[in-house]
Protein backbone atom coordinates (compact mmCIF):
# COMPACT_ATOMS: atom_id res chain seq x y z
CA UNK A 1 0.00 0.00 0.00
CA UNK A 2 1.40 3.60 -0.91
CA UNK A 3 2.35 5.70 1.69
CA UNK A 4 1.57 10.00 2.20
CA UNK A 5 3.40 12.47 4.53
CA UNK A 6 1.43 15.23 5.17
CA UNK A 7 3.52 18.35 6.87
CA UNK A 8 0.72 21.22 8.58
CA UNK A 9 -2.33 19.88 9.88
CA UNK A 10 -4.56 23.37 8.97
CA UNK A 11 -7.38 22.81 6.56
CA UNK A 12 -5.50 22.15 3.51
CA UNK A 13 -3.66 19.37 5.10
CA UNK A 14 -6.27 17.82 6.79
CA UNK A 15 -8.39 17.71 3.38
CA UNK A 16 -5.08 16.24 1.72
CA UNK A 17 -4.82 13.93 4.53
CA UNK A 18 -8.53 12.88 3.90
CA UNK A 19 -8.51 12.75 -0.22
CA UNK A 20 -5.79 10.36 -0.27
CA UNK A 21 -6.70 8.28 2.64
CA UNK A 22 -10.11 8.21 0.30
CA UNK A 23 -8.18 6.57 -2.45
CA UNK A 24 -6.26 4.02 -0.05
CA UNK A 25 -3.28 5.46 0.94
CA UNK A 26 -1.57 5.17 4.27
CA UNK A 27 -1.11 8.44 5.53
CA UNK A 28 0.71 10.40 8.48
CA UNK A 29 -0.15 14.19 8.71
CA UNK A 30 2.42 15.80 10.97
CA UNK A 31 1.95 19.22 12.66
CA UNK A 32 3.90 21.13 15.32
CA UNK A 33 0.72 23.02 16.75
CA UNK A 34 -2.12 21.62 18.45
CA UNK A 35 -5.53 21.70 18.20
CA UNK A 36 -8.09 23.22 17.40
CA UNK A 37 -5.81 25.44 15.40
CA UNK A 38 -6.86 28.92 14.55
CA UNK A 39 -6.26 31.60 11.79
CA UNK A 40 -7.98 35.36 11.20
CA UNK A 41 -10.13 34.82 7.97
CA UNK A 42 -13.64 35.87 7.18
CA UNK A 43 -14.86 32.13 7.75
CA UNK A 44 -17.17 32.39 5.34
CA UNK A 45 -17.56 28.91 3.20
CA UNK A 46 -18.54 29.77 -0.29
CA UNK A 47 -21.10 27.24 -2.19
CA UNK A 48 -18.40 25.74 -3.99
CA UNK A 49 -16.12 25.23 -0.59
CA UNK A 50 -19.18 23.38 1.13
CA UNK A 51 -19.32 20.97 -2.25
CA UNK A 52 -15.54 20.02 -2.00
CA UNK A 53 -16.28 19.38 1.81
CA UNK A 54 -19.05 17.07 0.98
CA UNK A 55 -16.83 15.32 -1.53
CA UNK A 56 -14.68 14.71 1.13
CA UNK A 57 -17.17 13.37 3.26
CA UNK A 58 -16.79 16.10 5.95
CA UNK A 59 -20.27 17.10 7.82
CA UNK A 60 -20.39 21.27 8.49
CA UNK A 61 -24.40 20.87 8.29
CA UNK A 62 -26.32 23.72 10.26
CA UNK A 63 -28.35 23.20 13.18
CA UNK A 64 -29.40 26.86 13.53
CA UNK A 65 -28.74 26.85 16.71
CA UNK A 66 -26.35 29.09 18.86
CA UNK A 67 -23.11 27.59 18.82
CA UNK A 68 -24.03 25.32 16.22
CA UNK A 69 -22.69 23.99 13.10
CA UNK A 70 -22.22 28.03 11.62
CA UNK A 71 -25.29 29.74 10.33
CA UNK A 72 -26.22 29.83 6.55
CA UNK A 73 -26.37 33.44 4.31
CA UNK A 74 -27.69 33.84 0.66
CA UNK A 75 -25.57 35.93 -0.82
CA UNK A 76 -23.00 38.79 -1.10
CA UNK A 77 -23.26 42.40 -0.25
CA UNK A 78 -21.41 45.56 -1.03
CA UNK A 79 -21.48 48.54 0.66
CA UNK A 80 -19.52 51.80 -0.11
CA UNK A 81 -20.29 55.63 0.98
CA UNK A 82 -22.82 55.88 -1.71
CA UNK A 83 -23.86 52.41 -3.04
CA UNK A 84 -25.19 49.39 -1.69
CA UNK A 85 -25.33 46.14 -4.04
CA UNK A 86 -26.17 42.74 -3.22
CA UNK A 87 -26.84 39.48 -5.08
CA UNK A 88 -28.12 36.10 -3.90
CA UNK A 89 -25.46 32.68 -4.63
CA UNK A 90 -27.82 31.07 -7.99
CA UNK A 91 -28.40 27.43 -6.55
CA UNK A 92 -27.39 27.37 -2.85
CA UNK A 93 -26.75 29.10 0.25
CA UNK A 94 -23.04 29.94 2.02
CA UNK A 95 -21.99 28.82 5.11
CA UNK A 96 -20.48 31.38 8.08
CA UNK A 97 -18.66 28.68 10.33
CA UNK A 98 -16.03 29.69 12.94
CA UNK A 99 -12.46 28.55 12.01
CA UNK A 100 -12.20 26.25 14.74
CA UNK A 101 -14.96 24.36 14.36
CA UNK A 102 -14.34 24.00 10.85
CA UNK A 103 -10.60 22.73 11.96
CA UNK A 104 -12.74 20.31 14.38
CA UNK A 105 -14.88 18.74 11.75
CA UNK A 106 -11.88 17.73 9.47
CA UNK A 107 -10.28 16.15 12.14
CA UNK A 108 -12.92 14.33 13.17
CA UNK A 109 -13.14 13.23 9.38
CA UNK A 110 -9.43 12.45 9.28
CA UNK A 111 -9.73 10.48 12.34
CA UNK A 112 -12.66 8.14 10.92
CA UNK A 113 -11.09 7.63 8.00
CA UNK A 114 -7.70 6.15 9.55
CA UNK A 115 -5.03 9.03 9.00
CA UNK A 116 -2.33 9.28 11.79
CA UNK A 117 -2.21 12.24 13.30
CA UNK A 118 1.10 13.43 15.15
CA UNK A 119 0.51 16.40 16.77
CA UNK A 120 2.42 18.77 18.36
CA UNK A 121 5.76 16.84 16.17
CA UNK A 122 7.37 17.98 13.36
CA UNK A 123 8.13 15.15 10.46
CA UNK A 124 12.31 15.24 11.31
CA UNK A 125 13.57 14.81 7.58
CA UNK A 126 11.45 11.68 7.67
CA UNK A 127 9.65 12.39 4.28
CA UNK A 128 12.35 10.55 1.70
CA UNK A 129 10.70 6.84 3.80
CA UNK A 130 6.71 8.07 1.89
CA UNK A 131 6.09 7.73 -1.73
CA UNK A 132 4.62 11.36 -1.50
CA UNK A 133 5.10 13.83 0.55
CA UNK A 134 3.08 17.04 0.52
CA UNK A 135 3.68 20.29 1.83
CA UNK A 136 0.38 22.08 3.51
CA UNK A 137 2.38 24.36 5.74
CA UNK A 138 0.93 27.50 4.85
CA UNK A 139 1.83 31.05 3.42
CA UNK A 140 5.51 31.08 5.02
CA UNK A 141 6.01 27.12 4.04
CA UNK A 142 9.43 25.40 5.37
CA UNK A 143 8.44 22.88 2.67
CA UNK A 144 8.31 25.39 -0.51
CA UNK A 145 11.49 27.08 0.94
CA UNK A 146 13.73 24.72 1.37
CA UNK A 147 12.16 22.11 -0.90
CA UNK A 148 13.64 23.69 -4.53
CA UNK A 149 10.40 25.10 -6.28
CA UNK A 150 11.86 28.66 -7.00
CA UNK A 151 10.01 31.10 -9.22
CA UNK A 152 8.02 32.36 -6.48
CA UNK A 153 6.18 35.42 -6.95
CA UNK A 154 4.45 38.03 -4.61
CA UNK A 155 2.07 40.41 -6.02
CA UNK A 156 0.30 42.08 -3.01
CA UNK A 157 0.83 41.96 0.80
CA UNK A 158 -1.79 43.42 3.16
CA UNK A 159 -3.06 42.53 6.40
CA UNK A 160 -6.30 41.11 8.38
CA UNK A 161 -7.88 41.08 12.14
CA UNK A 162 -10.80 39.42 13.07
CA UNK A 163 -12.72 39.52 15.87
CA UNK A 164 -16.45 37.85 17.08
CA UNK A 165 -18.48 39.50 18.59
CA UNK A 166 -21.96 38.18 20.30
CA UNK A 167 -24.62 39.97 18.82
CA UNK A 168 -27.84 37.99 16.03
CA UNK A 169 -26.52 38.46 12.61
CA UNK A 170 -28.33 41.30 11.02
CA UNK A 171 -28.44 40.75 7.84
CA UNK A 172 -28.62 37.32 5.35
CA UNK A 173 -25.87 38.64 3.48
CA UNK A 174 -21.97 38.77 4.33
CA UNK A 175 -21.32 42.56 3.94
CA UNK A 176 -18.20 43.96 3.10
CA UNK A 177 -17.42 47.43 3.58
CA UNK A 178 -15.24 49.28 0.99
CA UNK A 179 -13.30 52.09 2.54
CA UNK A 180 -10.68 54.55 0.84
CA UNK A 181 -7.93 52.12 2.68
CA UNK A 182 -9.65 48.91 3.79
CA UNK A 183 -12.39 46.35 3.52
CA UNK A 184 -14.55 45.16 6.45
CA UNK A 185 -16.60 41.83 5.86
CA UNK A 186 -19.31 40.98 8.80
CA UNK A 187 -20.18 37.26 8.36
CA UNK A 188 -23.00 35.31 10.65
CA UNK A 189 -21.45 32.49 11.68
CA UNK A 190 -24.54 31.59 14.44
CA UNK A 191 -27.65 32.73 15.65
CA UNK A 192 -26.18 35.02 18.40
CA UNK A 193 -23.03 35.42 16.23
CA UNK A 194 -21.12 37.65 13.34
CA UNK A 195 -17.50 37.15 12.62
CA UNK A 196 -15.85 41.07 11.38
CA UNK A 197 -12.95 41.12 9.89
CA UNK A 198 -10.96 44.26 8.46
CA UNK A 199 -8.06 43.45 5.83
CA UNK A 200 -5.29 46.61 4.74
CA UNK A 201 -2.06 47.48 3.66
CA UNK A 202 -1.11 49.10 7.11
CA UNK A 203 -0.12 46.81 9.52
CA UNK A 204 -0.94 48.60 12.60
CA UNK A 205 -4.58 49.16 10.89
CA UNK A 206 -7.06 47.33 13.62
CA UNK A 207 -10.77 46.69 13.83
CA UNK A 208 -10.77 49.92 16.45
CA UNK A 209 -9.43 52.03 13.72
CA UNK A 210 -12.16 50.29 10.97
CA UNK A 211 -15.15 50.79 13.66
CA UNK A 212 -14.55 54.79 12.88
CA UNK A 213 -14.64 54.05 9.68
CA UNK A 214 -17.81 52.64 9.38
CA UNK A 215 -19.73 54.11 12.06
CA UNK A 216 -22.96 51.59 11.19
CA UNK A 217 -21.10 48.80 12.11
CA UNK A 218 -19.75 50.50 15.09
CA UNK A 219 -23.37 51.18 15.87
CA UNK A 220 -24.58 47.99 15.56
CA UNK A 221 -22.13 46.41 17.65
CA UNK A 222 -22.34 48.93 20.48
CA UNK A 223 -23.07 47.11 23.55
CA UNK A 224 -22.44 43.98 22.74
CA UNK A 225 -19.44 41.77 23.61
CA UNK A 226 -16.29 40.56 21.96
CA UNK A 227 -16.19 36.80 22.63
CA UNK A 228 -13.06 36.48 21.18
CA UNK A 229 -9.66 38.46 21.04
CA UNK A 230 -8.56 40.37 18.23
CA UNK A 231 -6.34 38.29 15.97
CA UNK A 232 -4.20 38.97 13.11
CA UNK A 233 -2.70 37.46 10.01
CA UNK A 234 -1.09 38.29 6.52
CA UNK A 235 -2.91 37.94 3.02
CA UNK A 236 -0.87 37.58 0.11
CA UNK A 237 -1.27 37.09 -3.46
CA UNK A 238 1.60 34.69 -4.14
CA UNK A 239 1.99 32.73 -7.51
CA UNK A 240 4.21 29.95 -8.01
CA UNK A 241 6.01 28.27 -11.23
CA UNK A 242 5.91 24.74 -10.19
CA UNK A 243 3.69 23.21 -7.24
CA UNK A 244 5.56 19.68 -7.39
CA UNK A 245 9.07 18.67 -7.81
CA UNK A 246 10.15 14.83 -7.33
CA UNK A 247 7.77 13.10 -4.82
CA UNK A 248 7.21 16.55 -2.87
CA UNK A 249 3.49 18.44 -3.71
CA UNK A 250 2.57 21.46 -2.43
CA UNK A 251 -1.02 22.27 -1.43
CA UNK A 252 -2.99 25.26 0.13
CA UNK A 253 -1.18 28.46 0.77
CA UNK A 254 2.07 26.78 0.51
CA UNK A 255 1.46 25.83 -3.30
CA UNK A 256 0.69 30.00 -3.94
CA UNK A 257 -2.32 32.20 -3.04
CA UNK A 258 -4.68 34.74 -3.58
CA UNK A 259 -5.87 37.51 -1.73
CA UNK A 260 -8.45 37.22 1.25
CA UNK A 261 -10.88 39.46 -0.31
CA UNK A 262 -12.03 36.66 -2.57
CA UNK A 263 -12.57 34.62 0.25
CA UNK A 264 -11.49 31.51 -1.73
CA UNK A 265 -8.40 30.60 -0.11
CA UNK A 266 -10.13 27.54 1.71
CA UNK A 267 -11.92 26.54 -1.42
CA UNK A 268 -9.16 26.15 -3.25
CA UNK A 269 -7.36 23.97 -0.38
CA UNK A 270 -10.02 21.67 -0.35
CA UNK A 271 -10.09 21.30 -4.29
CA UNK A 272 -6.46 21.10 -4.39
CA UNK A 273 -6.89 18.54 -2.27
CA UNK A 274 -9.26 16.40 -4.15
CA UNK A 275 -7.34 17.59 -7.56
CA UNK A 276 -4.09 15.82 -5.61
CA UNK A 277 -5.63 12.97 -5.12
CA UNK A 278 -7.20 11.97 -8.32
CA UNK A 279 -3.82 12.71 -10.09
CA UNK A 280 -1.99 10.41 -7.81
CA UNK A 281 -4.63 7.50 -8.64
CA UNK A 282 -3.01 8.31 -12.52
CA UNK A 283 0.06 8.30 -10.82
CA UNK A 284 1.28 11.59 -12.29
CA UNK A 285 1.48 15.14 -10.14
CA UNK A 286 2.15 16.39 -13.24
CA UNK A 287 -1.88 15.69 -13.65
CA UNK A 288 -1.75 17.24 -10.15
CA UNK A 289 0.12 20.63 -11.45
CA UNK A 290 -1.97 21.24 -14.84
CA UNK A 291 -5.33 21.13 -12.21
CA UNK A 292 -3.72 23.44 -10.05
CA UNK A 293 -2.84 25.81 -12.36
CA UNK A 294 -6.68 25.13 -14.01
CA UNK A 295 -8.36 25.95 -10.18
CA UNK A 296 -6.28 28.73 -9.60
CA UNK A 297 -7.13 30.90 -12.57
CA UNK A 298 -10.73 32.61 -11.61
CA UNK A 299 -9.90 33.34 -8.31
CA UNK A 300 -6.61 34.69 -9.57
CA UNK A 301 -8.62 37.42 -11.75
CA UNK A 302 -11.21 38.01 -9.46
CA UNK A 303 -8.68 39.03 -6.90
CA UNK A 304 -7.40 40.99 -9.39
CA UNK A 305 -10.58 42.75 -10.36
CA UNK A 306 -11.45 43.29 -6.80
CA UNK A 307 -7.78 44.88 -5.96
CA UNK A 308 -8.05 47.35 -8.55
CA UNK A 309 -11.28 48.75 -7.30
CA UNK A 310 -9.29 48.49 -3.55
CA UNK A 311 -6.25 50.55 -5.34
CA UNK A 312 -8.46 53.32 -7.38
CA UNK A 313 -11.64 55.10 -5.20
CA UNK A 314 -12.79 56.81 -8.04
CA UNK A 315 -13.52 53.29 -10.33
CA UNK A 316 -14.52 51.80 -7.31
CA UNK A 317 -17.17 53.96 -6.88
CA UNK A 318 -18.79 54.60 -10.49
CA UNK A 319 -18.29 50.41 -10.70
CA UNK A 320 -20.56 49.87 -7.46
CA UNK A 321 -23.32 52.93 -8.60
CA UNK A 322 -23.27 50.85 -12.19
CA UNK A 323 -23.95 47.51 -10.20
CA UNK A 324 -26.47 49.01 -8.16
CA UNK A 325 -28.39 50.34 -10.77
CA UNK A 326 -27.98 47.02 -12.28
CA UNK A 327 -27.85 44.25 -9.80
CA UNK A 328 -27.40 41.93 -12.59
CA UNK A 329 -24.60 42.55 -13.41
CA UNK A 330 -23.21 41.76 -9.65
CA UNK A 331 -25.29 38.77 -9.57
CA UNK A 332 -23.64 37.50 -13.10
CA UNK A 333 -20.17 38.19 -11.08
CA UNK A 334 -21.03 36.29 -8.43
CA UNK A 335 -21.87 33.30 -9.87
CA UNK A 336 -18.93 33.43 -11.69
CA UNK A 337 -17.10 33.63 -8.77
CA UNK A 338 -18.52 30.61 -6.98
CA UNK A 339 -18.30 28.71 -10.47
CA UNK A 340 -22.18 28.64 -11.67
CA UNK A 341 -21.21 30.49 -14.64
CA UNK A 342 -18.61 30.20 -17.44
CA UNK A 343 -15.87 32.56 -18.19
CA UNK A 344 -13.69 31.65 -21.55
CA UNK A 345 -10.31 30.02 -20.05
CA UNK A 346 -6.99 30.45 -20.79
CA UNK A 347 -5.49 27.36 -22.57
CA UNK A 348 -3.38 25.89 -20.71
CA UNK A 349 -0.24 23.55 -21.14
Amino acid sequence: MRRACIVGGGPSGLAAAIALRNIGWLVTLFESGTPPIDKACGEGLLPHSLRALRELGVDVSNDGESGGNGFPFRGIKFIDEHSCVAADFPSAPALGLRRTVLHDALMRRAVEMGVDLRWGCKSNGSETQYDLTVGADGGNSHMRRHGGFGGERCASKRYGFRQHFEVAPWSEYMEMYWGRSCQLYVTPIAADQVSVAVVSRDQSFRLADAFEIFPKVKARLKGRSAITSERGSLSTMRRLSRVYRGKVALVGDASGSVDVITGDGLGLGFQQAIALARAMETGSLHHYEKAHRKLAWKPRLMANLLLTLEAHPTVRHLALATMAACPQVFASLLATHVRESRLPRPKLA
